[in-house]
């Protein structure tokens, strides 16, 4: 063939992806900080298998047949109640649609709204599977820095004067994904005041809000909304199993007829059989108690990861200090490429995989920063792999002074 039939929008656009990342990960030679597991040991794996045995014997044949695409209303309520309580909001069970886990949800909202080069903001950096899933439908990015409270709304204020347009911004408010940041109450208010001001959405995708291990929790975007511009996300990856797929969209009537005639195009309805297990579950477990559990256990991981860096890395390194989530944010000296350090030295030699900043920026272009995850590995390796990643990165800061 003379010429590529290929789409150019997925053209690879960083110097590392994902699914390196992934091999390295699985390398059982290496420690890996990189993927956003959960730890297998916290799975109901026994009271989900259960769930899976009942829900096929209580429907019989009939589960295995089309169903409808918004999901089962049993779970949705279920989905309502669990929102109500981690949310301080209740939506009604027709405000919400399952989706295959959070990831086609996100994919779904930018179907929804994106033609070429619309604009739309997120954090730097972000969550790189939303950036993925916004990128086939090619917007035009504008980036807001994260503080330690969330996002800086100087910044967005003088964005959105400038990009009046702007369709919607997409925020992970809690434990953000990488960061660990979450947005402060006020910053939330405002964000929402110039929402109605510039005539926007706001994207709230919130998987880990449930998983907090220290302070006091606040509203959700969604519970202080007056004005139906949040769309919330969120899922059962982090806290029952990934492997469910299972996901969820909250938004108001007008959205939800479009979000469902998009779904139905996309795959008719998600998988009714992990669907009515999930139901099955809740109605027969304490998912409060069990999250509980959850927190416990990484809460220890999370403070043990943060007590290994502050112990092992270098004076130079900055990282985040989050109070609950998946992830801690690590900054190196700038001019320090961490995609390079990773490929030239931390694999190689320390065994470490982390993943880098340049593929958690819409520009693709910060270099100097990489995220870590404590809930996957073991309390040893967590030891171990700080301990390597600091004797590498004084060895590299060295070198560089």
């Amino acid at each position: 063939m003379t010429r590529s039939h290929l789409s150019t929008r997925h053209q690879q656009t960083a110097e590392l992806n994902m699914d390196q990342i992934f091999a390295q990960a699985a390398d059982p030679e290496n420690v890996s900080f990189g993927m956003g597991l959960p730890d297998e040991a916290v799975f109901p794996s026994e009271a989900l298998a259960q769930a899976f045995n009942e829900a096929i014997a209580t429907a019989g044949a009939s589960i295995f047949q089309y169903h409808d695409t918004q999901g089962p209303v049993s779970l949705r309520e279920k989905i309502a109640d669990l929102t109500a309580t981690y949310f301080d909001y209740r939506p009604t069970a027709d405000q919400i649609m399952m989706t295959q886990g959070g990831q086609q949800a996100i994919d779904i909202i930018g179907r929804a709204f994106l033609d070429k080069d619309d604009h739309i903001i997120v954090e730097a950096p972000t969550y790189m599977g939303a950036l993925d899933a916004f990128d086939s439908y090619e917007p035009i990015y504008h980036e807001v820095s994260l503080e330690a409270d969330g996002m800086d709304m100087a910044q967005l204020e003088a964005t959105l004067q400038q990009y009046p347009e702007t369709k919607f911004v997409y925020t992970i408010p809690d434990f953000q994904n990488p960061t660990g940041v979450t947005m402060s109450l006020a910053k939330r208010k405002q964000l929402l005041t110039l929402a109605a001001q510039y005539d926007f959405y706001i994207i709230e995708d919130s998987p880990y809000r449930y998983l907090r291990y220290t302070g006091e929790a606040v509203p959700s975007l969604a519970a202080l909304d007056t004005d139906d511009r949040v769309i919330l996300i969120s899922s059962f990856s982090k806290i029952l199993s990934p492997a469910l797929r299972t996901g969820w969209l909250v938004a108001n009537p007008a959205l939800m007829a479009l979000f469902l005639k998009i779904k139905s195009g996309l795959d008719i309805q998600p998988s009714y059989i992990s669907l009515m297990a999930i139901d099955h579950y809740l109605g027969k477990h304490d998912i409060q108690a069990h999250i509980a559990t959850i927190n416990a256990k990484y809460r220890d991981k999370c403070a043990l990861m943060l007590a290994c860096l502050a112990a092992d890395m270098p004076d130079t390194v900055t990282f985040t200090q989050p109070n609950g989530g998946f992830f801690i944010w690590v900054s190196l000296p700038e001019g320090v490429n961490a995609t390079a350090l990773l490929a030239e030295q931390v694999l190689s030699q320390a065994k470490v995989v982390y993943v880098p900043s340049e593929m958690q920026y819409a520009s693709r272009q910060v270099t100097h920063q990489f995220r870590l995850n404590f809930t996957g590995a073991t309390p040893d390796d967590i030891r171990t792999g700080i301990a390597r990643l600091g004797k590498a990165l004084h060895q590299q800061l060295l070198v560089a002074q």
